[in-house]
């Protein structure tokens, strides 16, 4: 089965493409390289000893698209293409609009036009806002999202939907990560952000390293067990994993709708991580309590039952193998 991956270099497409290599699957991917490597590509061979089809591309680039559908078999999409950081998007709101929707929109368009139906997208626990209960359930209220980057993942589940109910053959899985950490075992990938990490677990390891002088913790008066924001992290190999499962629920169930999230349900502060990240690894990170941020909130963290439940996936990774595989990657790149 032939699976278009977009933004395949990127920290979470990479290890996607890894499981689904490792599972059988033939990738086709599409990366634009704004904030990825093209060095990623050789190191996923490395790692599966395997031959995948590769386009340099944009997919605001409608024709770029179309010639991919129109040169291969695709059966179907798992989307990575988007701008992340949540703390860039308030500074930058159209350009995550346009690349984070527009982009999709084009997709969704040619992906119709070739009668291909089946798409896995990635999306985010940002489209909850500031959660009312926690953890938090899959039906649990959505909107009153506190950034752009979670209100352009709205959008697009609020595209996808509408599509579902416009033709119900459209075979659409949703897939709402919590925070996603690590790196594979063998150190080859991980997460490496052009420029200066907008991620709490990169910019730490680069501090540890001595690349960055400081962490900036962004407040301690938050309504949390020591002030500081409480997430839900998950090993990034997990994830990938679950992208796996959720192709296997959409090559058995042949159409429908179906979200969940994806991460661990255990919440854990930034002063934690930090603290567990110097325990695990026997190293010191500097740091130093400044201001909140515009657009962060308390604490989020999720129910994974449904997901265990429907796609057979449960994260494995704990907090520990998470941030000693985050730091062998720095120290190996």
């Amino acid at each position: 089965m032939k699976i278009l991956v977009t933004g395949m270099c990127g920290y979470i497409g990479s290890h996607t493409a890894v499981e689904l290599l490792e599972k059988g699957y033939e990738v086709i991917g599409l990366d634009n390289f704004s904030n990825s490597k093209k060095e990623v590509l050789e190191k996923i061979k490395k790692i599966t000893n395997k031959a995948f089809k590769f386009y340099e591309g944009d997919m605001i680039d409608r024709n770029i698209l179309e010639t991919i559908f129109k040169e291969n078999d695709i059966k179907a999409v798992i989307d990575f293409a988007a701008y992340k950081s949540v703390g860039e998007s308030v500074q930058k709101p159209l350009e995550y609009y346009i690349n984070n929707v527009s982009s999709v929109l084009n997709l969704l368009s040619v992906m119709k036009e070739n009668d291909i139906k089946t798409i896995v997208f990635s999306s985010s626990a940002t489209v909850y806002g500031n959660p009312e209960e926690v953890p938090i359930k899959e039906t649990s209220k959505i909107g009153g999202t506190t950034n752009p980057y979670g209100t352009s993942k709205l959008f697009v589940e609020k595209i996808l939907e509408d599509l579902y109910k416009s033709d119900d053959t459209w075979n659409i899985c949703i897939l709402r990560y919590f925070n996603p950490i690590g790196a594979h075992k063998s150190g080859l990938i991980g997460e490496e952000p052009n420029g200066i990490p907008a991620n709490l677990v990169p910019y730490i390891a680069k501090v540890a390293k001595g690349k960055l002088k400081s962490l900036n913790v962004f407040g301690n008066d938050y309504d949390t067990k020591d002030g500081t924001g409480v997430r839900d992290y998950i090993h990034v190999v997990d994830l990938a994993v679950g992208h796996v499962k959720a192709i296997e629920k959409l090559e058995k169930d042949k159409k429908g709708l179906h979200i969940y999230n994806l991460g661990t349900g255990t919440g854990y502060s930034v002063l934690e991580i930090i603290k567990t990240f110097e325990k695990v690894n026997n190293i010191k990170v500097p740091y130093n309590i400044v201001e909140r941020r515009s657009g962060d909130i308390d604490s989020c963290y999720s129910d994974p039952e449904k997901a265990k439940k429907e796609l057979n996936f449960k994260a494995k990774y704990t907090l520990e193998d998470m941030l000693k595989d985050a730091w062998n990657y720095e120290k190996n790149n």
